[in-house]
């Protein structure tokens, strides 16, 4: 009797040995998305496409201006620009999955152009898509950093 005792535990060891490795990679997503984030993050400076000029640090910022995130033509997240021109909008990614974010969404800038620089023009936005600039862990969160491409200007 102690023999097929040893025997059935010695099974189940095997068997969770082998069971194991697949539970955490299942569970794995589960608990990265609820320890997870994902940033959007950027500055916006105040040229025609948004991006810092030949001059790189005498390029003004663009302060104040209103970063729109929107999916499928619906906005589902927004965020004002610092003093410093710089945006910063955090999502969840159980509501938000990475490629749905990739395919289907893009930064929009609602705030003209001319608010910054009266000789930019007042109509018209700037747009871009975006894109994955890596991960950062701290601790057990993990935090998936998105940025835009390039911002483009859109006129209507």
């Amino acid at each position: 009797m102690a023999l097929k005792t040893l025997i059935f535990v010695c099974f189940l060891v095997a068997a969770m040995a082998l069971v194991a490795p697949m539970a955490e990679a299942q569970l794995g997503g589960l608990i990265s998305g609820l320890l997870g984030l994902i940033k959007i993050q950027g500055t916006l400076f105040c040229t025609v496409d948004g991006s810092m000029g030949v001059n790189g640090t005498a390029t003004p910022v663009f302060p104040n201006a209103l970063v729109q995130l929107q999916c499928g033509g619906n906005v589902v997240s927004s965020s004002t620009t610092n003093a410093s021109g710089v945006f910063s909008i955090l999502l969840d990614p159980l509501q938000f999955l990475l490629p749905s974010l990739l395919d289907n969404c893009n930064l929009a800038v609602k705030t003209p152009l001319s608010n910054c620089n009266a000789t930019l023009p007042s109509v018209g936005g700037l747009f871009s898509s975006l894109q994955v600039l890596g991960n950062t862990l701290i601790g057990l969160l993990n935090i998936t950093n998105l940025g835009p491409t390039g911002f483009g200007l859109l006129q209507p």
